[in-house]
């Protein structure tokens, strides 16, 4: 009896260890792809991992607050803004960087920066793609507003829109995220005018934010959330055939071709962690442009929190 009994103990107590549920919101681009492949792998921890997706990343944090998201990637600005409004988040890992892109539409004559005076421009506004277009158009002293009168003409558009609008030849220039910068150069509609990287923000970093109430109170699964997240990575970027087939055909059904992948990630990179001087510089930029909105500008330090992932590389044995 009391051998059957242990073993019935046993059994619940490993039941109950596969039940810890995850729920993580994501975007669909392609260096968010080892975030996503998580939900494949974390059973190996115990972890059932739900995914959504959603449009833009200040989309997620209502989710966050209302307790229906766990963890979430995003880009770093995203991140600050929902910090610095009182959404209670860490951040917890850095996932990618890079990622981004300043096109200009084939026909246009656009070939540098100052081309741009006199044109249009799209963007998605409160993405890391504003933050850093306004960084460039400072830095080659072109004004710009969201209406005519400055250099430059700002047109606010959502991710999927701005390919559309480029090709239609509605916007003179865009900057946009991978793998869709990567699809206006490959389709023959856009030209890469730069990767703006040359701006005191650098690269950008996209982050792993996750509930306060989860780190604090959840530290088991916290940390074997982030066992998934770099298992998944170090999977990425020693096997990038599984990673191209993976994103292309679970996260873009096939939408995006080989080449169009491929392109994107010779302008990212995963990655596990994220400077807190990166950060403290995109909240720096962030109150500079007004990018965000920000009530209390948080710093990196009060809410950067990298032990858990320097944790779990520690016990996988991952650089």
């Amino acid at each position: 009896m009391k051998r059957i009994s242990l073993l019935a103990m046993l059994a619940l107590s490993f039941t109950a260890y596969a039940d810890d549920v995850v729920r993580l919101g994501n975007l669909k681009f392609a260096h968010y792809g080892a975030v996503s492949y998580m939900k494949e792998i974390c059973g190996k921890q115990g972890i059932k991992l739900e995914e959504r997706m959603f449009a833009k990343g200040p989309e997620i944090m209502p989710a966050i607050v209302a307790g229906e998201i766990d963890i979430a990637a995003l880009a770093s600005d995203g991140a600050i803004s929902g910090r610095a409004n009182g959404v209670p988040i860490v951040v917890v890992a850095g996932f990618a960087r890079g990622g981004a892109r300043l096109v200009a539409q084939a026909e246009s004559g656009i070939r540098t920066l100052k081309d741009l005076k006199g044109k249009r421009v799209g963007v998605t506004r409160g993405g890391m793609q504003e933050l850093l277009l306004m960084s460039e158009l400072e830095k080659a002293g072109l004004t710009w507003a969201d209406k005519p009168g400055k250099d430059v003409e700002i047109v606010y558009l959502a991710f999927p829109d701005l390919n559309q609008a480029l090709a239609a030849k509605q916007i003179d220039a865009m900057c946009q995220s991978e793998p869709q910068s990567s699809q206006a150069i490959n389709k023959k509609f856009g030209v890469e005018l730069l990767k703006p990287y040359d701006t005191p923000l650098g690269e950008p970093y996209r982050v792993l934010v996750m509930s306060e109430k989860m780190y604090n109170e959840k530290k088991d699964v916290a940390l074997r959330t982030m066992k998934c997240f770099v298992d998944a990575t170090d999977a990425f970027i020693k096997d990038p055939a599984l990673a191209e087939k993976y994103v292309r055909e679970q996260m873009f059904k096939n939408q995006i071709t080989s080449q169009d992948f491929r392109d994107a990630m010779d302008n990212a990179a995963y990655t596990y962690e994220v400077p807190l001087a990166h950060m403290d510089m995109a909240t720096a930029m962030m109150q500079k442009y007004g990018v965000g909105r920000m009530a209390n500008p948080p710093k990196a330090a009060d809410w950067v929190k990298l032990d858990l992932v320097q944790k779990a590389k520690a016990d996988l044995k991952v650089k």
